[in-house]
């Protein structure tokens, strides 16, 4: 009998890649491939690449090597963004089997079978603007232990840590046009698959045991914007579903987080109350170059709603530091305004040069050094923030989704309102909403006890 082939999974970026690797995951499974984890031996990896910043390329030229270090004889296949956008440039990696665009990740197996190293990379990377079909709309249900055996441990795979969260893509693409941005020349334009497809698919998650479920996409509050559903209607047919006890909006811009999802989040047993609202800049002079589509007053008006009508609600945001024309003053400006806002957390990310952006045009050049510097105080107003929120919780009881073993015999969670909290560990525990009565703090994470 031939051995099945072991095949590792990597996944780089964002929660949308992660849904895209679970499902070419599960297409290998189907086939009758085993998965393994990429640290172990293997004949194919597979990676899902970023390029939303340099280092997202540098880490897929890392990753490649130490796969090949791990299995130098093994099928290498790069895809994703990164392979969408610098085709050529992947190819020339040393090692590089397969490099397959936006479109081709979910056409694998129409352009290779045999699996047998070749002496270059052969390229399958269509136009990006033939990728209009939402491709491969499947949701990201880990085919793992857990359903048929509640209490054991979740399996680590695909470079991801398999969880009690199962990621359904929504939307991909962009029809935004920031300045800055990559997105719509290597995922193409903004696209979405109807309401009753994702209802099915939230169907399925339900059906293997999974009690959270992330909408995940580029810009998910722009789903189906031209067509006859809405993200409201999507957001209140997915709450009918049963057996889906929570449900997390991964991400959504400022100006298509209306008050009226606001109202429904907050008076939904469903819905998480936590909302990831991007804002990039707090300058209004810096956001116009970013070609954003709001101001600071429209930002601030929708997270102090949100805050308002849902007083515990987790906010966190993505802030860029950095770009071209912020100027020492422009900087302060924008961390005083950050400061200001009822945010519970930041992603902080230093602005990039990304070839073929109009940004790259632009007058105002940060030297690096100074971006660094920049990066590193709104990371300190960051862990500050989070400190902040967190403390606010000490001695409450929470309803804590637990999801893993970690190490020193401890299990972690998140609240609805997404504070990670770590407990001591009880396996039969994993997958369980549990009010869990909140004892301490640390830098990121607080410390609880299961009410039993």
């Amino acid at each position: 009998m031939m051995e099945k082939k072991r095949v590792a999974l990597e996944n780089l970026g964002c929660k949308l890649n992660y849904a895209e690797t679970i499902q070419i995951e599960k297409e290998f499974r189907r086939r009758g491939f085993d998965i393994v984890d990429p640290s172990s031996s293997a004949d194919i990896f597979v990676i899902n690449t970023c390029t939303v910043t340099q280092s997202a390329d540098s880490d897929c030229r890392q990753v490649v090597r130490r796969a090949l270090r791990t299995s130098p004889q093994a099928f290498v296949v790069v895809t994703g963004c990164y392979a969408q956008g610098k085709p050529d440039e992947v190819a020339q990696i040393e090692g590089v089997d397969l490099v397959l665009g936006a479109k081709e990740k979910f056409e694998l197996f129409d352009h290779v079978d045999e699996f047998t190293k070749n002496y270059h990379a052969r390229i399958f990377v269509g136009p990006v603007e033939d990728a209009v079909e939402f491709g491969a709309a499947d949701s990201a249900v880990h085919n793992a232990r857990l359903p048929a055996a509640r209490g054991e441990r979740t399996e680590a795979r695909s470079g991801v840590q398999a969880r009690t969260r199962a990621f359904l893509k929504v939307q991909d693409g962009c029809s935004y046009n920031c300045s800055y941005c990559t997105i719509p020349k290597v995922r193409g334009v903004s696209r979405s698959p109807s309401v009753a497809f994702l209802v099915t698919q939230a169907e399925e998650i339900a059906a293997n045991g999974f009690k959270e479920v992330v909408l995940s996409g580029v810009n998910v509050g722009d789903f189906q914007k031209r067509g006859g559903d809405s993200f409201f209607k999507l957001l209140t047919e997915l709450e009918k579903v049963d057996g889906i006890e929570r449900i997390r909006i991964s991400s959504i811009e400022p100006n298509l987080l209306t008050k009226d999802i606001v109202k429904f989040v907050a008076s939904s047993t469903k819905y998480c109350k936590h909302f990831h609202v991007p804002l990039q800049n707090g300058c209004d002079e810096i956001l116009k170059k970013m070609r954003r589509r709001y101001d600071s007053v429209q930002y601030r008006e929708i997270v102090e709603y949100v805050k308002e009508t849902i007083p515990h609600a987790g906010i966190g945001a993505d802030v860029i530091v950095g770009f071209p024309g912020e100027t020492p003053e422009l900087f302060e400006k924008s961390l005083g305004f950050i400061e200001n806002l009822p945010l519970s957390y930041l992603h902080v990310f230093t602005y990039s040069e990304r070839e073929g952006t109009d940004a790259t045009t632009l007058d105002g050049i940060v030297d690096s050094r100074v971006r660094k510097k920049r990066s590193e105080a709104l990371r300190m107003l960051s862990s500050r923030k989070r400190y902040e929120f967190n403390r606010k919780h000490v001695g409450k009881i929470m309803k804590v989704l637990i999801e893993e073993e970690v190490k020193n015999g401890k299990m972690f969670g998140f609240t609805s309102n997404y504070i990670r909290v770590e407990i001591e560990s009880n396996p039969s525990k994993v997958n369980e909403i549990c009010d869990v009565l909140i004892t301490g703090v640390s830098d990121n994470t607080v410390m609880g006890r299961v009410i039993l």
